[in-house]
């Protein structure tokens, strides 16, 4: 999942405090192109504010108009956006996709605050749920996520599962120049960003809004357990007392990415320098792309960074290849 969602169940935290009646929307499914995957989701009050993307375009204006209509009041229904050429068109769904969506209208009592409280820690943390939601009887509830893998969501005639794990992270091992046009273009994508970095005056020097930074030693903080299988952890600082400490430790780990700045001549002196005093093998090895990033003939600092995080996000949806169907057919 996003960084996004994380902001989605913060917003949906502080207005259930606040008393809030909320409506929270899950995608389900998609058929054609859509900008959003399944799982992603939105949460709107009854002033029709709201926090998240289901499309990025019309259908959260024709979302937030029926709630502003009054035409959203069950506890839970499913609506397909786009199902007719004519709403696909006026919609501005690309390439006459379809967009299924789970909307719940949930007032804010003390077991949807609860819920909203697990949601949110399990995107911050290391476990994985699943929400089992039943339409028709509007229940809810979470169970832990015994599957390694499958698709996010899977409907069915009576009940609707959704997997919730961790948001996807980026860990940057050190500030340069380029670790901070990362950190922008990460967070941008939608990811969170801890960029771990002992030297003040690097760490003074740095200003990336949203971006979280630690006064610690990259090593330590990898080491630590702040990682999980939605991390990438990448290096930048051509400093090896910086970045080789923390290879050997992201080796690890269960991040789904790991790699490091430098040439291939660096690259290969760096690995022959981790198997003789980092004790790694040549599995370990395997695991660091080194060098980092896509190649596109990348020279400055922004445009070495887009490659990195290109290569990031082009990994991460090899991996949810791997887990569901690209374009999740609509149920009969």
């Amino acid at each position: 999942m996003h960084h996004m969602d994380v902001q989605v169940l913060e917003k949906a935290l502080e207005w259930a405090r606040e008393g809030e009646t909320l409506w929270f929307c899950t995608v389900l499914s998609t058929w054609g192109s859509s900008p959003r995957p399944p799982g992603s989701l939105l949460v709107a009050c009854a002033r029709g504010e709201y926090v998240g993307s289901l499309s990025g375009g019309c259908v959260e204006e024709a979302f937030i108009t029926a709630l502003v209509d009054g035409l959203l009041d069950k506890p839970v229904q499913c609506v397909d956006y786009g199902a007719s050429q004519e709403e696909g068109q006026r919609l501005h769904l690309p390439c006459g996709g379809v967009l299924r969506v789970m909307i719940e209208r949930r007032p804010a009592d003390a077991e949807w605050l609860t819920h909203l409280e697990v949601l949110h820690a399990t995107l911050l943390g290391q476990r994985r749920l699943v929400r089992l939601v039943t339409p028709a009887s509007g229940r809810y509830r979470v169970e832990l996520d015994e599957q390694a893998s499958g698709p996010v969501v899977e409907e069915d005639a009576t009940r609707i599962r959704v997997r919730v794990g961790p948001a996807l992270r980026l860990v940057l091992a050190g500030i340069s120049p380029v670790a901070t046009f990362c950190a922008q273009f990460a967070h941008l994508a939608g990811f969170e960003v801890i960029v771990c970095d002992p030297r003040e005056a690097e760490r003074r020097a740095f200003d990336v809004p949203g971006v979280e930074v630690q006064n610690v030693l990259p090593a330590l903080f990898i080491a630590s357990g702040a990682t999980h299988g939605a991390t990438a952890i990448v290096a930048l600082t051509h400093d090896p007392r910086l970045d080789d400490p923390s290879m050997i430790e992201a080796v690890r780990t269960d991040a789904f990415y790991i790699g490091v700045m430098g040439s291939l001549r660096t690259s290969r002196a760096r690995a022959e320098r981790l198997k003789r005093s980092g004790g790694l093998d040549d599995e370990d090895i395997a695991r660091i792309h080194m060098p980092v990033g896509l190649d596109i003939g990348s020279k400055a600092p922004a445009e070495i960074a887009l490659a990195v995080v290109a290569d990031i996000v082009r990994a991460f949806r090899a991996l949810a290849a791997d887990e569901t169907r690209p374009d999740d057919v609509l149920p009969a």
